[in-house]
């Protein structure tokens, strides 16, 4: 089924959508620049990195869904283990850890201050930084980034003899075309809801990989409806897509809305199976989150497209240091999450960003 919207408050709407275009912000500024990190200034040639490493296009999708996870457990204190399965997609699980503090807690240095801000955001892809994979030395990571088919298994271990944790895992879809992912969707058939957690899969299907379409991305809702619905589930799908406040307004109350109802739903099997009733094998939720590939990145490049195409699979605005084109529609780009309202004068993150 498609997911209707919830309500959110005015408040909390703006919250969320600021921490998404923070986290979305940071990410871009991590693969792209070496100086003028909140665009204080004009964006020059030698504020780029003379190197550009990093995967953008599932970025987008990724802070998506840990916003909104963030809100679930701020609204419910329900404990949540997130597993992200496109390592590749760093740069979006650094700036949720930088923001919200956690990466200070292992590097004194990246506090939210001018020169942490710095350190932080040229550490990405820099020798005795972090790689643009996922490695074990950004917390709670567990294998490299790079490896891709083994979260959602994962995610199922994590859930065994675990009854009050909620397992959140971002399946990209390419990387749902693996032999270990494609086996992994029939670990629901181990859950037994009276003594173990759950997990709640989120396929991320933004419909492109490094060089073609996914086989999800050419599948109709109704068609991956059927296929997850045979395999046990019940299926949730999100819309998430628009560049402007009142699109990217319904999308977060999609996306809320998905996520209440995934989770009354599990604990509905939960209790009814705690209190010894004899039921059929349970029908968890399963999400599925439709956005564009590179999700805010610009619509076209040199005549050809960037959002919504696998060109926005790893670095989209290719030479900005060396095109003054690219240039202008790399600020263009990057000065649209308005970081001035994200950040103040001290570069510190606005309190309704840390709030969130």
């Amino acid at each position: 089924m498609t997911v209707q919207a919830n309500s959110l408050s005015e408040d909390e709407l703006q919250v969320l959508d600021m921490y998404w275009r923070a986290v979305n912000y940071l990410a871009a500024a991590q693969i792209y620049l070496r100086a003028n990190y909140l665009l204080r200034e004009r964006l020059r040639p030698d504020h780029i990195k003379p190197r550009l490493l990093g995967h953008w296009g599932t970025v987008p999708g990724i802070n998506f869904v840990y916003t909104h996870l963030n809100h679930l457990i701020r609204q419910t204190n329900q404990s949540v283990l997130l597993v992200t399965g496109p390592g590749h997609g760093a740069p979006a699980n650094l700036a949720n850890l930088y923001l919200e503090g956690t990466l200070a807690e292992f590097y004194p240095e990246l506090t939210h201050t001018e020169t942490g801000l710095a350190r932080f955001v040229g550490m990405f892809s820099t020798p005795g930084g972090f790689p643009s994979h996922l490695s074990p030395a950004t917390p709670g990571c567990i294998h490299e980034g790079g490896e891709l088919g083994y979260a959602l298994a994962t995610a199922f271990g994590a859930a065994l003899d675990n009854p009050d944790l909620l397992v959140a895992c971002i399946v990209g879809d390419g990387e749902a075309e693996t032999g270990p992912t494609a086996t992994a969707w029939h670990g629901t058939k181990f859950l037994n809801p009276a003594r173990d957690g759950a997990v709640l899969p989120i396929l991320h299907l933004n419909s492109y990989k490094i060089s073609s379409e996914t086989i999800f991305g050419s599948m109709s809702d109704g068609e991956l409806s059927d296929l997850f619905s045979g395999y046990g589930y019940a299926v949730q799908i999100v819309e998430a897509r628009g560049r402007s406040f009142e699109e990217r307004a319904g999308a977060h109350h999609r996306m809320s809305g998905a996520l209440s109802t995934a989770l009354s739903n599990i604990k509905d099997i939960q209790n009814r199976a705690r209190a010894g009733e004899v039921t059929s094998r349970a029908r968890f939720p399963l999400l599925i989150l439709r956005s564009p590939k590179g999700w805010t990145c610009p619509a076209e490049l040199d005549g050809g497209p960037l959002e919504g195409s696998f060109r926005s699979h790893q670095v989209p605005v290719t030479k900005p240091n060396e095109n003054a084109e690219h240039l202008e529609i790399l600020e263009g780009w990057l000065r649209s999450y308005h970081p001035e309202e994200l950040f103040d004068e001290r570069e510190q993150p606005h309190p309704k960003v840390l709030a969130a």
